[in-house]
């Protein structure tokens, strides 16, 4: 790390995955999925620093030995279920200030996200200094209009989110987005002063479905798998 340097690669990794045990070193195509964010963040060329923010002192050495910095491990406040993402990147970047390291800007890059490139995260920072734009993210379409979801109660009886659009065609109604869960470029100053990533200054960039997937369940690890050998061989 050099002080002063201009940009940083802040990568969230705890040990504590409830729903895929271990989710964060476990095997992705046969490498721990630690791994994939890592060289996307290294060979992507944005970044002075390269950071794993854990509590976990197996992923810490798995972070070292894939080439990022560990420069320390994680408070007890921000290890337990309760702590966000910005949680974490405040205490990550208010303890690279403690020691003299600051970062005009930031990318919170998810240990989970092994469909990223390198070249999409130098695409985002680029994206990021264009613009006037405090954060920068993916986002993705839903593949069906939201205007037209249905709520369902205990019964199972269902009823329309939004009973405006009963007789509205698909065609007609506006696109609507969700966030890819990937990775947030954001100016530190801006970030420190509101802690929020998803505000009322956030760009986007999208990205196509196949360039993605949620990885919560066995069955979406199996699903992002599949997608990620067509894709990438």
């Amino acid at each position: 790390m050099n002080g002063g340097s201009n940009a940083v690669c802040i990568i969230p990794a705890r040990g504590g995955s409830k729903r895929i045990p271990r989710k964060n070193i476990r095997p992705f195509r046969g490498r721990p999925m630690l791994l994939w964010s890592v060289e996307a963040a290294l060979m992507s060329g944005a970044f002075d620093s390269v950071l794993v923010s854990t509590d976990d002192d197996e992923i810490a050495d798995v972070a070292r030995a894939a080439g990022a910095e560990v420069p320390f491990l994680r408070s007890a406040r921000t290890s337990n279920d309760y702590a966000t993402t910005a949680d974490v990147l405040a205490e990550v970047l208010e303890q690279l200030s403690k020691i003299g390291h600051n970062y005009t800007l930031g990318c919170c890059l998810y240990p989970t996200a092994p469909f990223v490139q390198g070249r999409d995260l130098a695409n985002g920072r680029a994206r990021l200094e264009d613009s006037d734009f405090d954060v920068m993210m993916p986002i993705a379409a839903f593949s069906y209009p939201i205007w037209r979801s249905l709520a369902r109660d205990a019964a199972g009886r269902v009823l329309l989110n939004f009973p405006e659009n009963l007789n509205s065609r698909s065609q007609d109604l506006p696109a609507a987005y969700h966030d890819v869960g990937q990775w947030y470029w954001f100016r530190t100053a801006a970030f420190l002063r509101t802690q929020v990533l998803m505000g009322t200054n956030t760009g986007s960039i999208v990205v196509p479905a196949d360039r993605m997937q949620d990885i919560d369940t066995e069955e979406d690890w199996t699903i992002a798998e599949y997608k990620h050998e067509r894709l990438f061989g």
